[in-house]
């Protein structure tokens, strides 16, 4: 017996009273357990192996790489920086990024995580790559070369 077998036929008769509360109670438990793995898998997510085939297609890991506005490993553009800084903001953090931290590997990388995690949080690799190469927004038409140079890198 599988547990929606088993699970269907208990829940249905858990209605009146004191069973109520224990089907209330039920519901809490296994929502906590759940946000709790949502976020435990969030938080243990590694982007490191997409983040280099990006790096290697952006900059081939030049960390003082410019093309027009945008720079760094990562080549961000000062919007997607405005970006982040409206996201720490919404989450209520102090912390703010500047245009130079473009320039820092390690900070290139904390936005690109944080980028992925507000607008991506179902870690969809080929999503991630797209709103990488055209925001938020992106066409799947538009950034399909793209796509594919940061596929080749990443199979690699």
């Amino acid at each position: 017996m599988d547990f929606c077998e088993w699970w269907v036929p208990f829940w249905s008769q858990l209605k009146f009273g004191k069973m109520r509360s224990i089907k209330i109670i039920i519901l809490t438990a296994i929502l906590s357990v759940f946000v709790s793995t949502v976020n435990a898998q969030a938080k243990s997510f590694k982007w490191d192996k997409l983040m280099n085939a990006i790096i290697s297609v952006e900059s081939k890991g030049d960390t003082n790489a410019k093309r027009g506005n945008s720079a760094g490993i990562l080549q961000l553009t000062p919007i997607a920086v405005e970006q982040c800084n409206k996201i720490l903001k919404e989450q209520k953090s102090k912390k703010r990024y500047t245009l130079a931290d473009r320039f820092s590997s390690d900070k290139s990388k904390e936005m690109f995580v944080l980028i992925q995690e507000y607008y991506n949080p179902q870690h969809n690799i080929e999503k991630a790559i797209r709103l990488w190469n055209g925001g938020p927004n992106y066409s799947v038409r538009k950034t399909q070369k793209y796509y594919q140079k940061v596929m080749e890198n990443y199979k690699t």
